[in-house]
């Protein structure tokens, strides 16, 4: 078994508790090709746990994302080159007048690769348009060249 694979139950609350505690300890990131910091906020958190509101990812896949989560920063701050962009156009939720709304906005996803102690993974990195660059997700890449 691989140092990445979900092994049981108390492994995983292990791994999320402490994944959490780190997470909350970073605030933001200065990366250079953006030449400004990156906010990890609880919206990225919350992405590696949620596939999307009120659906949970599988426990495999929020297990080998929050056992990695201690290289995205890493990544952030070594980054000069930027691997990929994707932009489309969705709904965000926004708080306007003191109640939360879905409203259609612009979102770009930026994508940094690295290999960092012989693992290699992908950071995305969210910004939807008017609002800052946040921390989104870190995907493991083991799985790519099959």
């Amino acid at each position: 078994m691989g140092k990445f694979n979900f092994k049981d139950e108390k492994d995983f609350e292990k791994v999320k508790d402490e994944a959490e505690k780190f997470y909350n300890t970073i605030g933001d990131v200065y990366c250079p090709y953006f030449k400004e910091k990156i906010a990890f906020n609880a919206k990225g958190l919350r992405h590696l746990k949620f596939k999307s509101n009120r659906k949970a990812r599988p426990r495999k896949d929020q297990y080998s994302r929050l056992k990695i989560i201690y290289l995205a920063p890493e990544i952030l701050k070594q980054s000069h080159t930027l691997q990929g962009i994707g932009q489309i156009k969705k709904f965000e939720e926004q708080k306007t007048n003191s109640r939360w709304e879905r409203i259609m906005k612009e979102v770009k996803y930026y994508e940094f690769i690295a290999v960092i102690n012989n693992v290699r993974i992908k950071v995305v990195v969210k910004e939807v348009l008017g609002g800052e660059k946040y921390f989104w997700s870190v995907i493991p890449c083991w799985g790519i060249d099959k």
